[in-house]
């Protein structure tokens, strides 16, 4: 579309603005008034079209940035908006911004020095505004671009990634990381989506690449790049110098020994350095000296508030620094606020001379200096929601009067999904609407009478004589929205984290339980063979060779002690034929559980949609994709007539609920009772809760059942049940007891059924005769036994979540005092709760003396699993009603409780947990709209473990994460899917460890159902042994972290088919440059293996003047083709091939150089796997 003039002809009848060249010309700031939130935007854009350069605004606060950001993307496409978001740390914190804020800040500051032809308008917030930035001239001269055939040496590149702040690693994941792989150079620059390879030829740069962290994989070729640095702090001989001057003379000499003077010296970083900025730069800037004369500045009357709050709260948090800072090394040592943010008065005198218009909601008495914009602000429809009215015919009659008024009626949404829903609706109350794409098109479209819809995520509407715009909260309340986000695809990354690191604990399949002690190359002929070596009981060593690696699978993570087997010894053989059986008898029973299932009938229950839709709006988010199709899933199995056993697996706090809701409330619409049981009375009270205020208003009724209750209430409720006057009840296994009696049950809702003991689940299992029953569990289940199970019991699982409800700030730090009172503190000073979580109870006495010395001012609670249940419950009941500040406690916290209000999580000693515990305690806050923060903390001066530094670094990396769920299923070994079969199987799984559980078990299900269709049962599983003298390895030269090289040999070893190995072949030289001799080498005897396998061969061994082939079990599949196939070799030369009557295949050829022998093998097993396949053809069709 042309742009057009501010609002182009089709708006000639609409007077938008008043005289806008009087704000351009204004020397003096004037007042924006009868400015309601929701039209700043528009207005903003206009100002920006007319402006010489660009208009800029001054948010209040971060959220408010973000809405207008993307609200004048909507009213002026042709715009180019530029957000410049202020640091996410507190002033004087230990710890450093997000990466990804670093980014966003310094690619504005870039965007502000070279404005493209389009207008800018930029929008920033007043806590970015109040802090001192680099100069424009560092911006520019920070940054260096990138394009074919520029040069540069490899050594220098590196050090200017130094400089810039990117830190070296081996494998690039997240913003801010580079690596150099031989002629291979990734960079994960902080302003692009995807990682940028650079190749070399030399020291030339021939050419740039885009590729995707999650896969490695290159996705597109670029023409040039700017590359912008990842940090404000930048490091450089000359910014060294500068620092350690200044650090001396102001701190003293005694200061020389504080780690951040060490670290800087030696041109390390360090987290939270940036807070020092002013002593690494000559001299800093402020944003306004980034901005022409001529640009346009408006600031949000809020903002001039929470300026004032801000620079309070930097010289409170100044003091408190400066109170507890001391002589010793180490302490913390503050700038003056001056120096990194600017004074009041340097803030006033800026927005005087720039300047700065305020914008307020509020009408003004009109007078000189004020301009009057005529809007207010859109109907509100809370009294009709007070009253619980049908909200929609309300609506729809505003609508209607809109219309004849000749007002334009125009709504913004906040996804295309409820825009399409709310039209429906409206549609069905006599509001006929249309969805529009742009803000053009939606004037044209109001201006014909009818309403016009758009997806607009703006939070309050407007209004002026000429149009009334309102949006989803105005009309349904409170929603929150999820920012759409790119899934960052977790398998590749969680592979790289399964690789096993030494020490771990494996399973050999023949052999049993060792203990895995890294890669040796082992000399085989004159060639060097890459084996991975395994400790057994006694010190015995096993070596097996990398292509053979699928006979290990991991043991599991569980740290208790596992005895060793001994090599060759019959304990093991013993353990796994007992498992087998056992395992068989498990997936016959459960096919039989199946079967019957399938014959039994119950009532089909059909959804109405017209009082589903209206429950459905009740819902305060928009549904993730995995939600609406468990939803579906579950709708869908109602109505079938067949009783539903439906399993909804999803993390904590991914929605599972609602997926519930919707089916309780289905169900009891159509007159059927609903028991809702969980594990514990709290879970319970708070479903009730839940349920009773989403049925509010629509004609159920609503009990409960548990210990909490009154005796006289549960007595009601009882009777309600058998005379069916109540139509759904929550409780615990109360409900299950012998004196409750339903008139007419038609579903059962189980949550967390992992918690019930043996005896109830029995009583819920006699429940599933004859009615539908859905089960929620947080517990994830590994993604193969879920294929498996498929069929055998309906699986529904939730994998996104929910609202990205601001992700959670992780900080990992050492446990510094004021850092852990701040936190408390600031929490409890908005209102909030917080958790405390150690590893052990023993820690609980030292932290509770912590909180009583520190924070005098905070009441808290402690509860743990040594206590009493009722004592727990009574402890976790008062902190849930927020009769207490702070739960400290052990990891029971992690089991589903929901508490809103508890934004900030403490984890002491964080390096104790498991990566999935750890992922867990961290999701039991930032379930409200407020930021919620994480601190993993570890003891002071106390180095950590590789392992669990690269735990702590993932979480803090994965803010915010779907692929919880994998995680946890990763970390989760041992708990295992506990609750697909019942208790025994955790003993049976510590028998062989977790994968060759699993592995089993799919085995078992696989071949029950393959006997329940009467089809043969699949061959055993063969890992042929090939023994060839040719050097086969992945050289650590080429890839240099173990970790990596051992994750792609597993990877090679389960791929399955050629284009699978392929596509590996062309990864590694995508990511590590071309193959050695020795990679391709394994390539394609990983390619020899999988016809050898098809071949049924057990072992082959290529000697000096010949090879020996030997089948398993002896048996070759057609004995026949395979005389005619001897015969055949024999024809060129005789006594070429020779079959002993041992079944062993001998073949009298010597290869000279190890390539030869590589593709003679590769001839041999292509020719005998042929003849399996024909043989397998003609038994097919016979």
């Amino acid at each position: 579309m042309a742009t057009r003039e501010p609002f182009g002809p089709a708006l000639l009848d609409w007077k938008p603005m008043p005289d806008l060249a009087r704000i351009l010309a204004a020397k003096a700031p004037l007042t924006l008034s009868s400015l309601p939130r929701g039209s700043v935007p528009l207005v903003l854009g206009d100002l920006a079209r007319a402006a010489k350069q660009r208009a800029v605004f001054i948010a209040p606060d971060d959220a408010a940035m973000r809405a207008a950001a993307e609200a004048a993307r909507f009213f002026a496409p042709e715009i180019e908006v530029v957000e410049f978001p202020a640091w996410d740390c507190l002033p004087y914190d230990r710890a450093s911004p997000a990466l990804s804020i670093s980014a966003q800040r310094l690619a504005a500051l870039h965007r502000l020095q070279k404005p493209g032809a389009a207008r800018q308008l930029l929008v920033t917030t007043v806590n970015a505004v109040l802090q001192r930035v680099l100069t424009p001239f560092r911006v520019r001269e920070s940054v260096r671009e990138f394009r074919a055939g520029v040069q540069i040496g490899h050594e220098s590149l590196a050090a200017l990634l130094t400089r810039q702040g990117y830190s070296r690693t081996d494998t690039v994941i997240d913003h801010g990381e580079f690596a150099v792989r031989g002629s291979i150079v990734d960079i994960f620059p902080s302003s692009l989506e995807a990682g940028l390879r650079l190749d070399f030829f030399g020291d030339e740069l021939e050419s740039l690449r885009l590729f995707d962290p999650a896969t490695q994989l290159t996705v597109e070729r670029l023409e040039s790049h700017l590359l912008l640095p990842a940090s404000e702090a930048l490091v450089d001989d000359e910014s060294i110098k500068r620092f350690r001057t200044r650090y001396r003379e102001l701190f003293g000499a005694s200061a020389t020994q504080d780690p951040l003077y060490e670290a800087v010296s030696e041109g390390r970083r360090l987290a939270g350095m940036e807070h020092w900025l002013p002593l690494f730069e000559d001299k800093l800037a402020s944003l306004f000296d980034h901005l022409s004369a001529d640009d346009v500045v408006v600031i949000d009357q809020g903002a001039l508030a929470a300026a004032d709050e801000r620079l309070n709260d930097i010289a409170d948090y100044h003091t408190q620094r400066q109170r507890i800072a001391s002589e010793k090394a180490g302490s913390y040592r503050p700038l003056a606020p001056d120096a990194l943010y600017l004074s009041r008065g340097e803030f006033e005198a800026a927005l005087a001379k720039a300047p700065a218009h305020r914008a307020t909601g509020f009408a003004a008495e009109s007078g000189n200096g004020v301009l009057d914009f005529g809007f207010t602000s859109a109907r509100d429809f809370a009294p009709e929601r007070g009253r619980s009215e049908n909200i929609y015919e309300a609506a729809a009659k505003h609508f209607a009067a809109l219309a004849k008024s000749g007002r334009r009626a125009l709504m913004a949404a906040y996804s295309q999904g409820s825009a399409k829903r709310i039209a429906a609706i409206l549609e069905e109350a006599g509001c006929p609407s249309a969805l529009a794409g742009s803000w053009q098109e939606a004037l044209g479209l109001s201006a014909k009478g009818r309403l016009a819809l758009m997806v607009l995520p703006l939070e309050t509407g407007f209004a002026n004589a000429d149009l009334e715009l309102l949006t989803e909260a105005d009309v349904l309340g409170d929603r929150l929205v999820r920012r759409k986000k790119k899934r960052k695809d977790s398998d590749a990354f969680l592979a790289e984290l399964q690789a096993l690191s030494r020490g771990d604990l494996v399973v050999h399949v023949e052999h049993g339980i060792g203990r895995y002690l890294g890669l040796e190359p082992i000399p085989v002929g004159k060639s060097q063979h890459d084996c991975v070596a395994l400790e057994y009981a006694g010190g015995d060593k096993l070596f097996i060779p990398v292509e053979n690696l699928d006979v290990l699978t991991r043991y599991g993570s569980s740290e208790q002690a596992v005895a060793l087997d001994k090599l060759g010894g019959e304990a093991w053989q013993r353990r796994r034929a007992r498992l087998k059986e056992r395992i068989t008898a498990i997936a016959g029973e459960l096919m039989q559980v199946a079967a019957a299932r399938a014959l039994r009938q119950a009532p089909a229950l059909p959804a109405d949609p017209a009082s589903l839709n209206q429950f459905v709006d009740r819902f305060p988010w928009s549904e993730t994709e995995d939600q609406e199709r468990a939803i579906a899933d579950v709708l869908g199995d109602l109505e079938s007539g067949r009783p539903m056993d439906r399993l909804v697996c999803g993390d904590v706090g991914f929605g599972k609920t609602e997926v519930a809701l919707r089916a309780a409330f289905v169900a009891a619409m159509n007159g059927q009772q609903v028991a809702v049981v969980a594990p514990t009375t709290l879970l319970a009270r708070q479903h009730y809760q839940n349920f009773a205020s989403r049925f509010e208003g629509f004609p159920l009724k609503v009990g409960r059942l548990s210990r909490l209750v009154t005796a006289k209430e549960a007595a009601e409720t009882r009777e309600g049940l058998e005379s069916g006057q109540i139509d759904l009840v929550v409780g615990t296994h109360a409900i299950l007891s012998k004196s409750t009696k339903f008139k007419n049950l038609g579903l059962v809702i189980v949550d967390e059924e992992q918690r019930f003991g043996v005896t109830h689940k029995e009583k819920l299992k006699q429940l599933r005769a004859d009615v539908h029953v859905l089960t929620l569990t947080a517990t994830p289940i590994p993604r193969t036994l879920q294929m498996a199970m498929s069929g055998l019991r309906e699986l529904s699982t939730i994998q996104t979540p929910p609202v990205d409800r601001l992700a959670v700030r992780t900080y990992v730090m050492e446990w510094d005092d004021m850092v852990m009172r701040e936190a408390l503190l600031r929490e409890h000073h908005r209102g909030g709760q917080s958790f405390i979580v150690v590893p052990r109870i023993s820690d609980m006495a030292d932290v509770e003396e912590w909180l009583r010395e520190h924070t005098p001012e905070i009441k808290a609670v402690s509860a743990h699993g040594q206590m009493a249940p009722g004592e727990v419950e009574e402890r976790m009941g008062a902190f849930y009603d927020r009769k207490y500040d702070v739960l400290l406690s052990t990891t029971i916290v992690e089991s589903g409780l929901d508490i809103p209000s508890a934004n900030t999580i403490i984890i002491h000693r964080a390096d104790r947990f498991g990566l999935a515990q750890l992922y867990q305690l961290r999701g039991r806050v930032g379930r409200a709209k407020l930021r919620a923060y994480a601190y993993l903390t570890h003891e002071k001066d106390v180095a950590l473990s590789e392992v669990a530094q690269k735990r702590l670094k993932v979480l803090g990396d994965l803010d915010s994460l779907g692929a919880g769920f994998q995680l946890a299923s990763h970390d989760l070994d041992i708990r295992g899917a506990g609750n697909l079969l019942g208790d025994e199987q955790s003993g049976h799984i510590r028998e062989v460890g977790f994968e060759l559980y699993q592995a089993m078990l799919e085995e078992a299900i696989l071949a029950a159902k393959a006997g329940e269709m009467g089809l043969e049962r699949a061959r055993d599983k063969v890992t042929p042994q090939i023994t060839v003298d040719a050097p086969i390895m992945i050289p650590d030269d080429y890839v240099p972290d173990l970790a990596v090289r051992m994750a792609l040999y597993r990877r090679l070893n389960q791929a399955e088919g050629q284009a699978e190995i392929e596509g590996l072949a062309a990864e590694m030289i995508d990511r590590f440059g071309d193959l050695p001799q020795a990679t391709k080498n394994l390539i394609r005897l990983i390619e020899i293996k999988h016809q050898a396998i098809a071949a049924n061969i057990a072992k082959i061994d290529v000697g000096a003047r010949g090879t020996l082939v030997a089948f398993h079990k002896d048996d070759f599949p057609d004995p026949a083709g395979l005389i005619a196939y001897v015969e055949r070799l024999n024809q060129g030369k005789a006594d070429t091939a020779k079959l002993r009557p041992d079944m062993k295949l001998v073949i009298n050829r010597a290869w000279g150089d190890p390539l030869s022998r590589l593709n003679g093998l590769f001839q041999l097993t292509k020719g005998l796997s042929a003849i399996v396949k024909k043989a397998t053809k003609v038994k097919k069709a016979a």
